[in-house]
């Protein structure tokens, strides 16, 4: 891994002619080649594209192929899947405002879209298909080599959200066959306000802005080298550790839903945990009779900073959509947390979480 030191140039526009501009526009491309190459051996530097986090990334994504090959063939149809992060469905009524048609696909009760459900819902006139690459509620990863081959057999283009499983599960874009891939910075120890596009050659894209010509005329802005530099120091870094990381996280993912399961009012949203290929640092459950938000507050008094689902929605009183599309009772919804950890978390203090909200549990049943 590459020491860095960019302080002389850390406020300098990679734009600019003069020395520093030009100092910083190699380690702007520097970074972009480290990103690069924690996606996938084959991925090319001028298909990242830096963007501000991840929600801009997936923005980007919607409205930026959508109407690049609208423009090209006149397609109309986007079709996204029920359990979408809020930064892809809250763009739902504004891509319809702008004439598509936007469909959701269904999941099947263990979280994930089939191949087959997918297929039934394809037509001429779909432009993009975009479905996450593993959910950030429930942790559960789709299919999506099987799911883009169907988008393609029908000629539309495939987006996947990677936020959740980037850098924490092993992927390679070109495997995945995938047009385009969002990912951000912070979901891995980066900085927060950096994420990148990743943008298949010659995919159609129509830039959302205008002005400047950075990152290729698709996002326009001078970019934030230091954010940027962290970010690809992280990827370097990581990259090289994705399945050891896994392996760990794993075991202590495993261990606390044993651990949970003792009580008789906790149950995994996922019925069959053995079936099903899920991020390592996600537990997902319901506790029966209980609310959410009354759990997350004893947690948070005990020392535990737990959730309901996403954390960008962690404010709405509405039951999870994601567990409403499994088909989970809005009864029980209402009582599902979402517990994650990476490998910086030690396993005695995953351990000492599950006591604390199993201590809550019984004391609930008194």
């Amino acid at each position: 891994m590459r020491a860095y030191d960019v302080s002389a140039i850390a406020g300098a526009n990679p734009n600019s002619l003069h020395t520093l501009g030009r100092a910083a526009a190699q380690e702007l491309e520097r970074a972009r080649g480290m990103v690069a190459a924690s996606l996938g051996a084959r991925v090319r530097s001028n298909e990242i594209i830096f963007t501000g986090g991840g929600t801009e990334a997936n923005a980007m994504a919607l409205f930026g192929i959508a109407e690049g090959v609208r423009t090209r063939t006149k397609r109309s149809r986007i079709l996204v899947s029920a359990i979408e992060h809020d930064s892809v469905l809250d763009n739902i009524a504004s891509l319809r405002s702008r004439g598509f048609t936007v469909e959701t696909v269904p999941v099947c009760a263990q979280g994930y879209v089939e191949p087959q459900t997918l297929a039934a819902l394809m037509d001429d006139d779909v432009a993009l298909v975009s479905i996450m690459l593993a959910n950030n509620e429930t942790g559960v990863v789709q299919p999506i080599r099987e799911l883009s081959d169907v988008a393609h057999a029908h000629g539309a283009c495939f987006h996947t959200d990677a936020i959740q499983g980037y850098l924490h599960i092993p992927f390679d874009v070109g495997e995945l066959g995938v047009d385009a891939l969002s990912v951000a910075a912070h979901k891995v120890g980066g900085p927060v306000c950096v994420g990148a596009l990743y943008l298949k050659g010659r995919t159609p894209f129509a830039p959302l802005i205008k002005g400047g010509g950075q990152e290729f005329g698709k996002r326009p802005g001078t970019q934030d080298l230091r954010s940027i530099v962290a970010f690809a120091a992280v990827a370097e870094l990581l990259a090289s550790q994705v399945a050891t990381q896994r392996a760990r996280v794993e075991a202590v993912r495993d261990e606390l839903y044993a651990q949970l399961l003792t009580s008789s009012h906790i149950a995994p949203t996922v019925d069959s945990l053995d079936e099903v290929e899920r991020l390592p640092g996600i537990v997902s459950i319901v506790v029966a009779g209980m609310d959410s938000e009354e759990l997350i507050l004893q947690l948070d008094a005990a020392g535990f900073e737990v959730s309901a689902g996403s954390a960008c929605s962690s404010a709405s009183l509405d039951p999870s959509h994601v567990l409403r599309a499994m088909g989970i009772p809005a009864r029980l919804a209402f009582g599902s947390l979402r517990i994650s950890f990476d490998d910086r978390v030690a396993p005695d203090d995953v351990r000492a979480c599950g006591q604390a909200l199993l201590d809550i549990v019984e004391r609930g049943e008194r």
